[in-house]
């Protein structure tokens, strides 16, 4: 028996912001929630299907270092332009990290300057 994912853990300055972004973005709930402090987002179905909850987590320092982990989206129901018009609407902002504009991805932040890269879509909707 493997282990799979089954929380990715955020820890950001305003949780209910972007527990509000990434819920619209991955069409997602909040499942669960403390306060104002953690917010839990994940599948309408719930916990425990094939896609990883996301925990996001009030940490208030900064962060010292460049994330390690970053997260890659796919559009499920409509083209790469279609979807990447959609995310700037919701607050994503483009990110230069160095990309020579040939890569077939685009690297987008979320309103707190989390770096994530939308893909062409290679995923079917769940």
């Amino acid at each position: 028996m493997a282990c799979r994912i089954s929380e990715l853990v955020l820890e950001c300055r305003e949780p209910e912001v972007l527990a509000r972004f990434w819920c619209e973005v991955l069409d997602f709930v909040v499942l669960d929630r403390e306060g104002d402090d953690m917010f839990e987002i994940g599948p309408r179905e719930g916990f425990g299907g094939p896609q990883p909850t996301i925990i996001l987590s009030r940490r208030d320092e900064p962060e010292k270092a460049k994330p390690r982990l970053h997260i890659d989206v796919n559009a499920t129901d409509r083209d790469q332009d279609a979807e990447l018009d959609r995310l700037l609407k919701l607050g994503a902002r483009p990110a230069d990290v160095g990309q020579t504009g040939e890569e077939g991805w685009h690297v987008l932040a979320d309103p707190e300057g989390n770096e994530f890269c939308l893909l062409k879509a290679r995923l079917a909707p769940l």
